[in-house]
This record gives structure tokens, sequence and C-alpha cells, in this order.
């Protein structure tokens, strides 16, 4: 390292400001300020000698985090992004939207607090864009292959970036109107703003990634034309299904899924006209779901004038600090507190909904309890039921599993018990020949991060098959996949 001593100096863990709450809850910009380069670097600097740099186990892409920050605190920036580059195709979505697995397993982690390895990463891709540095980067021959992507979330970019580099031509499908999946239109603006992924795009477009929008395949594009027309097709189609809350009232007006809410606010700020928009203005909300989904709920609501806004979560408040049943290196269990946390509204843990409420076919309230975990079961507590007036609910539990669309009935797939799409240690959907399978629809509801990876190793997995060997990378080892 270029300062072998800078953990001991500089031992304070330091990250950007975030802009006022009752700033920022007046528009959609992204709720951090600039982060000036000098602290940055000292940052940069933390990152020790560590020998084995757990860093790169806990990060699913294999990133080589302590070159790249070395080379930060050299003020070397172009070779930092290439060394960024050479295994993360999207750094200004994972800097932006990963919960840093990294950094839970940062060696300097043990005993001070880890470095700031998520910040370097996106202060380092901003800097190249701002910079000029990232540029088309065009293959070198055409193999004359025809591949189709199935989706166009980070997984499905990812192998569509990867297969076009290695001389395929690589079309990528997309029902709806727009690219990115739940990038563009489940992950809300303050969070990260769009203009990010409409750089992307004219890059991978300008390498000759074909993309098509509002085409729904297996409807629009026959199966028996998937298979004409490509040599592979990637399914990246994700984990679209929302967990449901099937108690009594649920057919009640006002009840919704976190994906009916959250694109409809989206496409609001990309200036489309939204009729009969769900909309928490004015609006008594509850949250059913304590997780990012929830926390992206609360945010959104907050900013559309919700009167109160509750987030309910089954689970127990964890820890302050590290549980003891996560210990380091693992990604450890504890109670984190978001930017939409910040804003506003009531966190409620340990509580679970009994049933809803309403009049004239409208929710207006629910029925609940608190509860506790014995024996990996929860139980009620008794005597703690409460009624809640509400007159939105948003269920935002998780996803468990990719749409059974027509595609998947006439391709023939198999599922496995958690409903995703069972494929081998290849990526290969199980029983097909040149289908192959990435992210969050084979793997199950899962982080940014390891869609990107699994987008990586699928195109490698589809490209040794295309061509009988691959230089492409492949972040994820056949028993990873078989692991989940």
């Amino acid at each position: 390292m270029a300062d072998p001593r800078g953990f001991l100096k500089h031992t304070e863990r330091e990250l950007p400001d975030r802009r006022p709450v009752d700033l920022r809850l007046l528009d959609w910009k992204e709720v951090y300020t600039d982060f000036d380069k000098d602290h940055l670097q000292t940052q940069a600097s933390r990152c020790m000698d560590c020998g084995i740099p757990f860093c790169h186990n806990g990060c699913p892409l294999g990133n080589l985090i302590p070159e790249w920050n070395d080379l930060v605190y050299k003020d070397r920036w172009d070779d930092g992004i290439e060394r960024l580059h050479a295994t993360n195709n999207f750094p200004e979505f994972t800097g932006r939207l990963c919960p840093a697995p990294c950094e839970a397993s940062c060696v300097l982690g043990i005993n001070q607090p880890p470095v700031t390895i998520k910040q370097v990463e996106v202060e380092l891709i901003d800097n190249a864009w701002d910079s000029g540095l990232v540029t088309p980067v065009l293959p070198t021959e055409h193999t004359g292959k025809n591949i189709a992507v199935v989706g166009s979330g980070p997984a499905g970019l990812a192998a569509a970036q990867q297969l076009t580099r290695a001389g395929h031509t690589v079309y990528v499908y997309e029902r709806a109107d727009r690219i990115g999946g739940l990038l563009r239109y489940g992950i809300p603006e303050f969070k990260m703003e769009k203009r990010h992924i409409d750089r992307r795009l004219e890059q991978m477009k300008a390498e000759g990634t074909v993309f098509r929008t509002g085409v729904n395949v297996g409807v629009d594009i026959t199966v028996a034309q998937l298979r004409e027309d490509f040599d592979a097709v990637i399914l990246a189609m994700g984990s679209t299904i929302g967990r449901d809350l099937p108690i009594e009232g649920r057919e009640l007006d006002g009840i919704h899924q976190a994906m009916e809410f959250l694109p409809q606010a989206n496409r609001v700020q990309l200036g489309d006209t939204v009729d009969g928009q769900i909309t928490a203005k004015g609006k008594k909300v509850v949250i059913i779901g304590g997780g990012d989904t929830g926390a992206d709920c609360l945010g959104t609501s907050l900013r559309q004038g919700a009167e109160i806004v509750h987030q309910f979560e089954i689970m127990p408040r964890p820890p302050q600090e590290r549980a003891e049943s996560t210990p380091w290196p693992t990604y450890p269990l504890m109670y984190r507190v978001s930017s939409a946390h910040e804003e506003g509204g009531e966190r409620v843990f340990s509580v679970n909904t009994e049933m809803f409420v309403g009049e004239n076919g409208k929710v207006t309230g629910l029925k609940a309890h608190e509860v506790v975990m014995r024996d990996g079961r929860f139980e009620k507590v008794e005597g703690s039921d409460f009624e809640l007036e509400c007159d939105l609910v948003l269920l935002a539990m998780g996803f468990v599993g990719p749409e059974r669309t027509d595609l998947l009935d006439k391709l023939g797939v198999e599922y496995d018990q958690r409903g995703n799409i069972k494929r081998d240690d290849e990526f290969r959907a199980v029983g097909q020949e040149n289908v192959f399978v990435a992210g969050d629809a084979g793997r199950g509801q899962s982080l940014i991060v390891w869609a990107i990876a699994e987008g990586r190793s699928a195109a490698a997995a589809a490209d040794q098959y295309l061509a009988g060997r691959t230089d492409l990378p492949a972040p994820i080892y056949p028993t990873q996949v078989a692991q989940r």
C-alpha cells in the first residue's frame, strides 16, 4: 500500500453528509452531498496491507478492492477505473445501491470502523464519467452468433455487455417501455437518479448491443421464433412476484404491492402521466415489510406528502452492534437507519398484521398484535392486540420467484422448490441446451451485486457454449450456483 500506516493515522471512518431532511423531502434528487477529494483519498489510505483481503471474498464480483483503493490514494484515477471495470460492469449502480458486504468482511473492521469501500467505488466511477474515461469497448471481431437476453435489469445488462464485447450480436428484450428493469422502475430517484442508467445505456448502444422495449417475449415473439432466430437465450427477468398477505380484508381497495406503487412514482418523475396513480398524499400509510423495499416505499410516501407512515416488521429489532450470530467476516445482523428512516415515519418491530378492516370496500385500518420468536416460530404476545387507522397499505415483504409466463411454459423450463427457474452448474436451464439463467430468476431475490455477478457468469457460460472456449471472467463458481 502507498501508505502502510494509513489505517493507524486515520482511525475515523468518514462519509459524505446527507442533505438536510427538510430540504431533500422537497425534491427527488439523491440525498448525499459532494465528498471532498482529499477526504476520499484519506479514506482510501486506510486500506491496510492485510495480507489476505477478505473483502474479495465478501464481494460476489471479486472486486479488486485494495488495488483501486491504493490507486485512488495515489491519484491514479485512470488506472483505478480500469481495475474497477475489470470486475464490475456498473459500479455507478453498486456504489449507490449495494449494501456493501465487502465492508462487512474488511480486515480493518475487526477492531476499527471498516474502510469506506463503497464510497471510494462510487467516487471512482463518477470521476471517470466526468473525466471522459468511460468510453465504448468495441469487440475485436464478430462471431456471427445472435443472442437474446430477456430482461433488462442488472443481470441482463451485465450479460449483454459481456457478450457484445465478446463479438456476439446481442438483443435485449424488455416488456416495459424503458430499459432498466427494477433499476428503472423499482429504485426511487432519491436513491439513484436515472441519468446514471441512461448514460451507461448509451455506452452499450455504441458498443453494439441492441435494445428492444415493449416486447413481451413469448407473446410478441414466439418461442418458435426465439429458437429459430437466436443461437442462445439468457433469461434474466428477475423475481417479480411479490409475497402476498392472504388475510381477512385483503380484497379491500387501498392495499397494494410495493411494485404497484413504486413504479408509478418513478414514472411521474420521468415525466409520464399516470392515470389513477396510487399516491400517499394526505394518507395514513402502513408499510408491511422492514427491508429495503419498505424503506423505498417510506421515502416515496413522505415525498408525496403522506400524513403519517408506519413501517411494520415481524422480526425483532436487531441489536445496535454486530449480532453474535453473524461474526466477522459475515454480513452483520444489526440495526440500520437508511436515509428514508431519517426522514420520518415510525418503525414498528415484532408485529404481525392479523386482518384488514374497511368501509364501503375501502381499507380504513388494520388489526395487529406483537409477536415473539420461540424455537424458530412466531408466537402471539397475549394482550398485545391493537388497531391502527390507515387508508393505504403497501406490501413490501419480498419476492417469491419469476412470473410463470407463456415464455417459460413453452420453453419447458423446470422450477426448484423455491419457485425459481432450475439450472445446472453452468447456468443452463435444466433440460435446455442453449437457454441460460441469470440473476434473481434463478437465484431468487438477492442483491444487485449478485445480479451483476450472475450476469457475467452466465455470459461466460453462453460464450463457452457458442465458441467452445471463453475469455470472459466468471466470478461465480459452480458450487456457488448450487448453494445460492
